[in-house]
């Protein structure tokens, strides 16, 4: 065995796997042809191939300078020949730099420094070279290429940090989250890219079925959703096992976010824990836990995937509103300007929600073909009735139909779509239209718990509340925080309706807790304290709700209710009349004396 002083060049392929799981043949044609064309720059550098790793190969050169300027002549190459190709079909290396003692055995090489090369591999960009500090600075004086300071970075299983200096084709971008939207992909795809990496299996190894069971079920129930993209199963369970950073993971498969969990059985109880994270910062977006007996095992693991699919996909809703903020505000897409509008959707005030409105309708004027910018806008038009600071008009219950339909032509996979069309349907008294569409968002995806919650909506239009309360209540329990769908006003309605009060408040107070201003849940609230012979405190209710809308009239709130039963309309005027909201607009007109001859 040898020791002796060597320059080491670490390359891989940013995102081979996910590139493997689209098409493995031509990605693996692809990497040897491009690797046959970098290899007479190694030799004309005086580099040797040590070893290929799959996606990439680690070279020996015995200078630093010969190198790096190899490495440089390898990106540049590369730019060149994906500059011919489509955007689906380019392949980018990122090259790490490092030089120190290696120990050399037959045609290998050891050691710490090679390390520290792998590692700085996965620091690059793709397309681009980072160099550790101490390579840079022995050879900087020969280079005539540009390098920028990278800073400090803690490399995996290398005690000590390493100072790194980065170099990037001439133009190029360090790539960031808007970059994301620069794709040629459908315009309802240009969004977050999610991988569901292998639950770890915490038990006996016999139960590993059921942990990859438990993974690829989430990883297909997250897929209906159209908001954001999921990973196949081949592009992540490549990683089963293998110690990584969550960092490095989602760099290699142009992950936006990640998914882990494990799965622990202890006598007939099982346990599964799982966490969305953001890769890039380390952070915890959402976490839970699911205990259950065995029993039915199928039904157990599909129960577990719902619930999982209807708290995470919120989330990540909720995750990606967060990226305008640090978006510039100049050259925005359409798919920046929705998301923009999501960001002020989700902060529950007026004047947010009619930025957002401004917003969506910007992004659909630039992008018609956006369908969920039109669902969105749809949804919240009419939400802006309902709490009161939207005016009910003919052209925006026309409009709002319009944006459904069109959303629905323009991602007939959407289960969201269908269901904002079933939504207005229910809401203008359309019930056969309403379930039909609502079922179809189901049959879409049998995990939304939204689309199971606007089937809740058409059952209580229709009159029949307990079917009502059980979505709702389904929906809940299952974590789906969504502020799309109002799951506490609908309760509150439908226990009203059935004349169970107490619980009406329960509910009318949750949803309080969330929107202080509701003009419909602070209605249902006055009506229900009314009705259970609070006479006191519906009083006061009734003054909370004049004083928020003082033009509010029993007659005039009604308008925007289209119940199916008589019965149900009749109920909630006489709570809204015995909690002294007045019936209609008084007109006073003064009394003209008589005149006398």
């Amino acid at each position: 065995m040898e020791r002796r002083l060597a320059a080491i060049v670490c390359a891989d392929v940013a995102g081979y796997s996910r590139m493997m799981g689209a098409d493995e043949a031509g990605t693996h044609a692809a990497f040897k042809a491009h690797r046959s064309a970098i290899y007479p720059i190694i030799l004309n550098y005086g580099g040797r191939l040590v070893k290929n790793t799959g996606d990439g190969f680690l070279l020996e050169f015995p200078s630093i300078v010969g190198a790096i300027e190899s490495a440089i002549a390898m990106q540049e190459m590369m730019a060149e020949r994906n500059h011919h190709l489509p955007a689906d079909r380019t392949m980018q290396f990122r090259l790490g730099v490092h030089m120190g003692d290696v120990l050399a055995d037959e045609d290998e090489v050891f050691g710490d420094d090679v390390n520290i090369a792998v590692r700085l591999e996965a620091v690059a960009a793709p397309g681009g070279v980072a160099v550790s500090a101490k390579a840079y600075h022995e050879a900087s004086r020969h280079l005539s290429a540009s390098f920028v300071d990278a800073g400090s970075h803690r490399l995996k299983n290398i005690e000590e940090t390493v100072e790194v200096w980065t170099w990037q084709p001439r133009g190029s971008k360090t790539p960031g989250p808007e970059l994301r939207n620069n794709s040629n992909l459908p315009a309802q795809y240009r969004t977050a890219i999610i991988g569901v990496l292998p639950f770890a299996n915490l038990s006996d190894s016999t139960d590993e079925y059921f942990s990859d069971g438990l993974t690829e079920d989430l990883i297909h129930a997250l897929s209906l959703q159209s908001f954001y993209r999921v990973l196949s199963r081949s592009s992540t369970f490549s990683f089963k096992g293998k110690d990584l950073s969550t960092r490095l993971i989602a760099r290699e498969i142009d992950a936006t976010y990640l998914i882990q969990g494990s799965v622990r059985r202890a006598g007939t109880k099982i346990r599964v824990t799982a966490e969305l994270i953001a890769p890039e910062n380390g952070e915890q977006l959402w976490t839970g836990r699911y205990d259950r007996d065995m029993g039915d095992l199928f039904a157990m693991q599909d129960e577990i995937t719902t619930n999982l699919s209807a708290a995470i996909a919120p989330e990540i809703y909720r995750a990606e509103a967060s990226v305008p903020a640090r978006s510039s505000s100049t050259d925005l897409t359409a798919w920046d300007r929705f998301l923009r509008g999501l960001s002020h959707y989700y902060q529950l005030t007026k004047a947010d929600f009619e930025a957002s409105i401004a917003l969506f309708r910007e992004a659909i004027a630039l992008d018609p073909a956006l369908s969920i910018a039109r669902a969105y806008l749809a949804t919240i038009q009419l939400q802006g009735v309902h709490y009161g600071w939207i005016r009910s008009t003919r052209q925006l219950w026309t409009e709002a139909m319009a944006l459904a339909e069109s959303s629905v032509r323009l991602d007939p996979r959407s289960s969201f779509a269908f269901s904002i069309l079933s939504y207005v349907h229910a809401l203008q008294g359309r019930y056969e239209a309403a379930l039909d569409a609502a079922r179809k968002a189901v049959e879409l995806n049998p995990y939304d718990m939204g689309a199971r919650g606007v089937l809740g909506i058409c059952h209580l239009v229709i009159g029949e509340h307990r079917q009502a309360i059980e979505l709702f209540s389904m929906a809940v329990q299952r974590g789906n925080t969504d502020p799309r769908y109002q799951w506490a006003a609908l309760n509150a309605f439908s226990h009203y309706l059935l004349g169970q009060y107490d619980a009406s408040l329960s509910w009318a107070r949750e949803a309080l807790y969330l929107n202080p201003n509701h003009l419909q849940v602070l209605a249902v609230r006055a009506a229900a304290l009314a009705q259970s012979g609070r006479t006191e405190e519906a009083a006061k209710a009734t003054e909370v709700l004049l004083s928020n809308f003082p033009g509010l009239t029993v007659e005039r709130h009604l308008r925007n209710f289209r119940w199916k039963s008589r019965a149900d309309t009749t109920h909630y005027r006489d709570g809204l009349l015995k909690a002294g909201v007045p019936f209609g607009k008084l007109t006073l007109v003064e009394s003209v004396p008589k005149r006398t001859a």
